[in-house]
């Protein structure tokens, strides 16, 4: 059996090696000979900040005693957070997850310690290191004994957000584990996970789970409105969630409006996006609601359109053509439906494409979040508008255009996992196949091949 030289005994070695005195070394890590002395012998602990002087001191990678320094001062010393918090920092920022895992084991099984790993795994999360952040949060969230509390509910809350990304399975699960856990949280924190929880399922068009969750954030957003009118709620100390209440009310009826749209009740649409558009009754004057009232205002002047295109209206898309072309983050959806409304009402819409001929291959290169859309919103978005793109161009017998939209889309389709698009792609492309040039039945046949691929 191997025996591994301790931290101690490889320092011994480095200064005999060298022929440097304890003083010396000292002198070069800025740690006393006091200090080093203590280390070497063994009657001192040691810290991280100590350690990594002495790393450097020695020439040898950052990390390169971490491994030892679990077993040797964490494992077979008595815990102690204070002394091993400083030690997991330094594993997030080298990389070192694997040394951050067999240190946090050492705490999981006391529940004293339930609340320093939550708050680790906070600050974690709000600087960006999203994975180690899930790591902490699942073992806390195990750990948790009191199984209706909200730090437990923070928890999924956290991890829900960290497991979103464009696998649209993945995101359904990640929705559906979370839903549970909404009620548990605070007041303020509901309406956010509310607003989260409908944005992830309206990127599924999962159009029950949308109205669902809309009535509740109705509810909840008109109570917390009326309590804030109730109290001073812009005392510092108050908690309040990230938008005002009323933003929340608002978007609960836009997305009563979206879930309308979808089952082709368009006047039931309209009348929440009336609902939505007018708010007159918010009487506060601050920056920030003046910026909501007009962001509502404009998005019930779009889908005003939008509703109206679709029941049939086609006078008004010039009009909305021109509303959308001044707002770059209304291109995609904008471009969207003109195209669905003109496969539903047989319009020839090649001048508006050709207007818009930059943006589309623009998105075909890469398609990204803008303003206020999040990334599942555009890329669902993209995935529909170039699936009806390639029936545009097929019902005008447009077969090289039909096929390289129905390529962009089952590529796309394919890498987020949507499965009702790639079987849409699938459809379409058996249906107009005996026009497909070899070189299009070529990627056709390594797009499906990925596709059974990511089956098995």
């Amino acid at each position: 059996m191997k025996i591994t030289p301790t931290i101690r005994t490889e320092i011994e070695k480095y200064l005999k090696q060298k022929g440097l005195s304890m003083t010396e070394f000292g002198h070069i890590i800025g740690l006393n000979v006091g200090t080093i002395s203590g280390i070497v012998t063994g009657n001192r602990s040691l810290s991280i900040n100590q350690l990594d002087r002495i790393t450097i001191g020695m020439n040898l990678p950052a990390d390169y005693f971490y491994e030892q320094f679990v077993e040797e001062c964490i494992i077979e010393v008595p815990l102690n957070w204070r002394r091993v918090k400083p030690f997991l920092h330094r594993c997030i920022e080298l990389g070192r997850l694997d040394c951050l895992q067999h240190a946090v084991s050492m705490f999981l099984d006391d529940p004293i310690y339930s609340l320093s790993l939550f708050r680790l795994a906070e600050d974690l999360f709000h600087k960006g290191y999203r994975d180690t952040a899930a790591y902490l949060y699942e073992n806390v969230a195990e750990s948790e004994r009191k199984q209706h509390s909200e730090r437990l509910a923070i928890c999924q809350y956290r991890l829900f957000t960290i497991r979103v990304g464009d696998d649209q399975e993945k995101n359904l699960r990640a929705a559906t584990i979370f839903e549970a856990f909404v009620e548990r949280l605070d007041e303020t924190n509901q309406l956010d996970a509310l607003k989260d929880l409908a944005n992830v399922y309206r990127s599924l068009r999962e159009w029950d789970k949308v109205e669902q969750i809309a009535k509740a954030l109705e509810i909840k957003a008109e109570i917390q409105y009326k309590l804030d009118q109730q109290h001073d709620a812009k005392e510092e100390n108050s908690k309040k969630p990230v938008s005002p209440p009323f933003a929340y009310w608002a978007f609960s009826h836009l997305l009563c409006a979206e879930v309308c749209e979808a089952h082709k009740d368009y006047e039931k649409a309209l009348q929440h996006t009336y609902t939505y558009a007018d708010l007159s009754w918010v009487k506060e004057t601050d920056e920030i609601t003046l910026e909501w009232k007009k962001r509502y205002k404009e998005w019930a002047e779009a889908n005003t359109y939008v509703n109206k295109l679709h029941a049939g209206e086609v006078n008004v898309l010039a009009d909305y053509v021109t509303f959308f072309s001044a707002q770059k983050e209304e291109t995609l959806p904008g471009l969207d439906n003109v195209v669905e409304a003109a496969n539903r009402h047989h319009l020839n819409v090649d001048h508006i494409l050709k207007q818009f001929e930059t943006e589309i291959f623009a998105l075909l290169d890469k398609t990204k979040c803008v303003g206020v859309y999040n990334q599942q919103f555009m890329t669902e978005r993209y995935v529909h508008f170039t699936c009806e793109l390639a029936v545009y161009y097929f019902n005008k017998r447009n077969f090289a255009e039909g096929f390289t939209f129905l390529l962009s889309c089952l590529e796309k389709s394919t890498l987020i996992n949507n499965k009702s698009h790639i079987i849409k792609c699938v459809k379409l492309y058996e249906s107009y196949k005996d026009y497909a040039s070899s070189e299009t039945k070529a990627a056709y046949r390594n797009l499906i091949n990925e596709v059974d691929e990511d089956e098995k």
